[in-house]
């Protein structure tokens, strides 16, 4: 492998623990034990959760090749899990709310470890229902465990601004070091040990269980609406009602769909983009390469939100904006750079740019995944929390689904320009968002200095 990897890498390993490391009283928050407590308790749970997301990621496609199916085959599958989170997700994440949090992220493991059980045939029936299954988790994954914390957290009393650093470290956890430790513990089992590419399935399936262990002995439960009154039906009409009526859940649902849309569509294209005339590439360390990159945006984001005077909804405007700038570097460096025809080879000049630029953008993730979260924890109601970020869900998995099944009949260049204006158009929306909250907050601060005015005058006597 070229020395070129290995200094980006360890240029972005410098970067990170210098940030780390760094870090004055400014960019932390003072907490109390029994927060940390918490806190912790929590971080165990969700690394253990997204360890055995991360360990199924590098090897799904390989084992369905593996067994002896086409692209056409492997495509309907993938379309499959996102249809499923779309449908069955969206119903089983909503009751929730009802049936309560830690229930559903019980059900969420026994899903996923079903899910895995499915790798061990070569049925295409039965892969199927293991797609299927592996919807429905992802779903319960992405609102199940975040509704629970932001529930309970307040229900113990503690400040809100701690909650943010909660979804830093989850997110630097979970979504950085634990991706990188996954990918290579899922390679040393597959490839080195000689397991074969069902082996990470099974690891995934044996810590899903101990992270439901952990959450059965440890976890009190807790519920948004849990009125008998109220059924599915009801549910899905006042989350319906609450996403029309009040602006800024519209507006915070729209651009999760733009970004995340993006993202997941960046990542079928970036293998392409950095290897057009079929480079040999590392895949796993370009990979790990991300994810580091996303642990230095997780760790901006933690500094960001621990300055209490700067507001998640101002900076997330430049964010935005970066990222649909590097999501264009492709478009770019095909008009400026000569491209090679030759075939094979090592990673070109123009891939070298990109690469800067992707990693760019998964630092961008980094900071989009707790800023979002520390605004959905604002703006949706708790009664409805689950069954609305379901909601959310919705268009993103349609739009995904879209992509999967024209990836074929569009130019590269063309699948990165749209990404980049749903960029644009996240980076606008979040500026109306701004704008709407401040006026909101503005009125009920009028308001209120109203009714204390009219509290402290006199009475007329006659």
């Amino acid at each position: 492998m070229e020395i070129f990897y290995y200094l980006v890498f360890g240029a972005l390993s410098l970067v990170v623990a210098a940030l780390e490391l760094s870090k004055t009283s400014k960019d932390r928050i003072t907490t109390s034990s029994t927060f940390n407590s918490f806190k912790n308790n929590y971080l165990v749970v969700y690394s253990l959760m997204m360890a055995g997301d991360w360990l199924q990621g590098p090897y799904v496609y390989f084992l369905y090749s593996q067994y002896g199916f086409d692209k056409g085959e492997i495509g309907r599958l993938f379309i499959a899990g996102f249809g499923s989170s779309m449908l069955f997700g969206t119903i089983v994440g909503s009751l929730a709310d009802k049936q309560g949090r830690k229930r559903a992220c019980v059900t969420y493991c026994i899903t996923y470890i079903l899910s895995c059980i499915t790798k061990h045939s070569p049925q295409y029936k039965v892969l199927m229902l293991g797609r299927i299954l592996g919807g429905i988790a992802t779903s319960l994954l992405f609102s199940a465990f975040e509704s629970w914390l932001v529930a309970e957290h307040f229900k113990r009393g503690f400040e809100s601004q701690w909650l943010s650093l909660t979804f830093s470290k989850a997110i630097f956890l979970g979504n950085g070091l634990i991706a990188i430790v996954a990918g290579l513990f899922a390679n040393l089992l597959a490839d080195n040990l000689g397991f074969g590419p069902v082996a990470p399935f099974d690891a995934a399936a044996c810590i899903l269980a101990i992270g439901m262990a952990i959450i059965l002995s440890s976890w009190s439960e807790n519920y948004g609406d849990a009125s008998e009154s109220k059924n599915l039906l009801t549910q899905f009409r006042g989350a319906a009602v609450a996403i029309a009526s009040d602006e800024k859940i519209a507006l915070l649902g729209a651009i999760q769909s733009l970004f995340e849309g993006s993202m997941y569509t960046f990542v079928f294209l970036w293998t392409p983009a950095l290897s057009p005339n079929e480079e040999e590439i590392p895949h796993g360390f370009i990979f790990a390469t991300f994810m580091l990159s996303s642990m230095l945006g997780s760790s901006i984001a933690s500094r960001l939100m621990a300055r209490s005077h700067l507001k998640v909804e101002g900076y997330m405007q430049i964010v935005f904006s970066i990222s649909a700038v590097t999501l264009l570097l492709p478009i770019i460096t095909n008009f400026l750079v000569p491209s090679s025809n030759v075939k094979g080879g090592s990673i070109s000049f123009s891939g070298s740019i990109q690469l800067f630029g992707f990693c760019t953008f998964e630092a961008c993730v980094g900071i989009f995944w707790p800023s979002i979260m520390k605004m959905r924890s604002q703006y949706i109601p708790e009664e409805a929390r689950s069954t609305i970020m379901n909601f959310f869900r919705i268009p993103l998995n349609i739009f995904v689904c879209i992509v999967l099944y024209n990836v074929n009949a569009f130019p590269i260049t063309i699948m990165f320009g749209m990404c980049s204006i749903f960029l644009f158009m996240a980076a606008v929306l979040q500026r109306r968002l701004m704008v709407v909250s401040e006026s909101h907050k503005s009125k009920s601060q009028d308001w209120s200095a109203m009714k204390d005015r009219d509290a402290d005058s006199e009475p007329l006597t006659v």
